[in-house]
């Protein structure tokens, strides 16, 4: 089954939000996935796709500086989270 650009699209904000929403933490992919109730396959390629863009960085070493095999962790790019912030800020004086 084919998912359309526009669903797409939509979950790769559903992803955006989410590592905003844990920014700094970084988190792995499998997380992700669980709380998109998605893929852990479809929800990695997202992830690259998103990465290629520079929205993204990828984590591949854990906190002692080993790299991981088989894991990766997930982090909002700097810009991207500027990006977010801004959005959140002009969203938050709109309400008040």
């Amino acid at each position: 089954m084919k998912i359309s650009k526009e669903k797409r699209e939509k979950i790769s904000e559903q992803i955006l939000l989410f590592l905003y929403s844990a920014n700094p933490k970084t988190i792995f992919t499998l997380h992700i996935a669980q709380e998109l109730a998605r893929d852990e396959e479809f929800i990695k390629k997202m992830l690259i796709e998103l990465k290629k863009k520079k929205l993204v960085l990828e984590i591949k070493k854990n906190p002692k500086g080993a790299d991981y095999k088989r894991r990766s962790r997930w982090r909002l790019s700097d810009k991207a989270y500027q990006v977010y912030r801004q959005i959140n800020i002009k969203n938050s004086n709109k309400i008040e």
